[in-house]
């Protein structure tokens, strides 16, 4: 039997799955083949609708040797093991004469910890909840599902939070649950023969393909302790999320209540002057933090910098002495050890980073309503490490809907540490940029409105010529509207406004779980959902209930932004344009994911407008304009009202 051809596995995969192929999803099933073959890297932009999951998974389970295929968001996670992999799998079966094996892989938060289900917390943290599980009915939502827990844990194959149904909130899951500095370890626990993490981990050392997230994956790059199997190909979906993930791992925070907890676990463990000094460290940070305002601290005060010394001093004696010294009268004494040791080697690893200054980190004060203040530090770029840790060990490929900005894949590309394509040299990874395209029509299928008439908005203050527009833009749209706003505040500003102008449904953020206010949207047509930064991204509603996209402005980084300013700051420093680079490509990149959200199907009509003067006046609007879909573009507002009122009055006449 002769070994198939890859268009014969990708015609098995895709009519398993109930499609035809596409030319962009052959283009690309090639390509990614292609790179595979040669240990060469490659950006795929692939449109929606292209069928880009199949596009790799096709050519990663022809591979024959093990893939890693790292997503951002859970949803994506869940259909490639749950739908997309099983028929594929057992398509390619017949024809590859082997079952590839495949998996998914998250953090050990992740997963039910046996241990801290049935031995309990750290008396500090627990308030008493596991006393609930003596009682026949637990009081409290709380003590409710930590007893819904326990009776999981005895069905549950996984130990996966995500299968928990319904699910519980994060403190409920933190009484359960433990990190990878906390965990004992399965040769010292005594459930580490039933550990559901470590039998994840089994799992992964024997598929073929590996479903993990991008966290997981810049944990495994950064920390150097690999958590994630031997492969020798990555492919990363959603590749337009991980620089933002990447930053978010090398991210350290330190904060009052970070600290003190520290103390409280490390207090019985060691003697009375380290935890004193211990103590003493903390009450100055805390001190500080009082009185800490918001902003990025370009050098460290002098009486900051001495409390962190002194914390990053005294933390690195009671990591010593916790380690010397064993308290019998400790209960569960090594589940106790372990958590005091994360919880201090925490404080003495941020505080020591903070302290001894990097010019390559940057370093700013955070404030929170509810929780009040943090010192946090990020790195100023991840491009270097992505490149030495990511790039430099196998073939990778990279995929999105919007991965080329502006025309091309630079900028993209240049924040994945990558040099402009054709440019390669020495210690310069080797890759090309591929756009497949799009099944959609966009042209035919959507308007690009910019509001030019508006005035250009301004950082606060309302904005009553736009709230006139955005009103009768909805009236003609019928409802069927999703807006997009740089901020709650806009947000709840034009859901009020406009509930008091219009007999329609207007749904706002907040107000209920954004699964079900986008149930919601998607079964009313006449409904309107406003909302920020997660409905840019994760609204997929095809059909007539989405036939206007609404974006208020331009969304640009906020100036007092401490690392987006840093960053831009940086390349300015050396010689190129950080308006372009940073502000710019990040307002092109949630530009490009929202007005994604107009066509999701072949059928789909409508208009995306902005209501941002800017992006036909401004220089930067044409590259802004040129990282959007292809849509007929106007600024004529009588025009797209219009369109707007054939658009509904069609989806009408068809009882949609």
């Amino acid at each position: 039997m002769t070994k198939p051809s890859l268009p014969e596995l990708l015609h098995a995969a895709v009519t398993a799955v109930g499609g035809t192929e596409r030319p962009g999803q052959v283009a690309m099933t090639e390509a990614v083949a292609g790179a595979i073959d040669d240990n060469s890297h490659l950006l795929v932009q692939a449109g929606t609708g292209t069928g880009k999951s199949l596009g790799y998974l096709v050519p990663a389970l022809a591979h024959g040797e093990r893939v890693v295929v790292a997503t951002a968001t859970l949803a994506l996670q869940r259909q490639l093991v749950e739908r997309d992999l099983p028929r594929t799998v057992e398509a390619l079966h017949p024809l590859l004469r082997r079952r590839p094996e495949f998996a998914m892989l998250k953090g050990r938060s992740n997963y039910l910890c046996l241990h801290r289900l049935h031995e309990g917390v750290p008396q500090e943290e627990d308030d008493g909840l596991f006393d609930q599980f003596e009682a026949a009915a637990p009081t409290s939502k709380l003590g409710q599902d930590l007893l819904r827990m326990r009776d999981w844990a005895d069905e549950t194959e996984t130990g996966d939070r995500d299968d928990l149904t319904p699910g519980v909130s994060d403190r409920a899951w933190g009484q359960v649950s433990v990190s990878s500095r906390e965990c004992l370890g399965a040769s010292k626990c005594a459930y580490g023969a039933e550990c559901f993490a470590e039998a994840a981990r089994e799992r992964a050392k024997l598929a073929d393909v590996v479903v993990t997230n991008h966290a997981l994956l810049a944990i495994d790059a950064i920390e150097g302790a690999p958590v994630l199997p031997q492969h020798e190909v990555l492919i990363v979906d959603e590749a337009h999320e991980l620089v933002s993930r990447v930053t978010g791992v090398a991210t350290g925070e330190l904060s009052p209540g970070q600290v003190n907890r520290a103390v409280r676990r490390a207090a019985k463990l060691v003697n009375e002057k380290a935890a004193d000094a211990l103590q003493t460290a903390a009450e100055s940070f805390e001190r500080i933090m009082e009185l800490a305002l918001p902003g990025r601290l370009v050098e460290i005060p002098e009486d900051l910098g001495y409390a962190l010394m002194a914390l990053r001093d005294a933390a690195r004696n009671v990591i010593s002495a916790i380690g010397s010294t064993r308290d019998k009268s400790v209960q569960d004494e090594d589940a106790v050890r372990k958590q005091a040791l994360a919880a201090v080697e925490s404080v003495h690893g941020v505080a020591e980073r903070i302290a001894n200054g990097s010019e390559y980190d940057v370093v700013w004060f955070e404030r929170h309503d509810r929780y009040g203040a943090s010192l946090r530090v990020a790195p100023l770029s991840v491009s270097g490490l992505l490149r030495e840790k990511l790039f430099s060990e196998r073939s990778v490929v990279l995929t999105s809907a919007t991965l080329k900005l502006g025309g091309d894949f630079n900028g993209v590309g240049a924040s994945l540490g990558l040099s402009p394509e054709g440019t390669e040299g020495e210690d310069v990874p080797v890759w090309k940029g591929l756009d497949v395209g799009s099944p959609f029509d966009y042209p035919k299928q959507g308007i690009l409105y910019v509001a030019r008439q508006l005035a250009t908005p301004g950082r606060e203050g309302s904005r009553g010529d736009m709230m006139d527009e955005l009103s009768e833009l909805v009236e003609a749209a019928g409802g069927r509207t999703l807006g997009l706003f740089s901020s709650m505040r806009a947000a709840k500003a034009a859901a009020e406004e406009l509930r008091g102008r219009l007999d329609m449904p207007i749904l706002l953020q907040g107000e209920e779980t954004v699964g079900e206010l986008i149930k919601n949207f998607a079964a009313d047509p006449k409904t309107c959902l406003f909302g920020t930064l997660s409905l840019w991204q994760g609204v997929d509603v095809p059909g007539p209930s989405c036939q206007l996209v609404v974006m208020d402005r331009i969304p640009f980084p906020r100036p007092d932004d401490p690392l987006m300013s840093a960053r831009q700051k940086a390349v300015e420093e050396a010689g190129g344009n950080g308006f372009m680079a940073v502000a710019a490509t990040h307002a092109a990149l949630l530009m490009a994911q929202g007005a994604g959200r107009l066509v999701r199907a072949s059928g789909d009509r409508g208009v995306v407008a902005v209501l941002d003067p800017r992006l036909a006046n401004a220089r930067y609007g044409s590259y802004l304009r040129a990282s959007l879909p292809d849509f007929w573009y106007t600024t004529d507002r009588n025009q797209v009202r219009r369109s707007l009122s054939a658009i509904n009055a069609a989806a009408e006449a068809e009882g949609k």
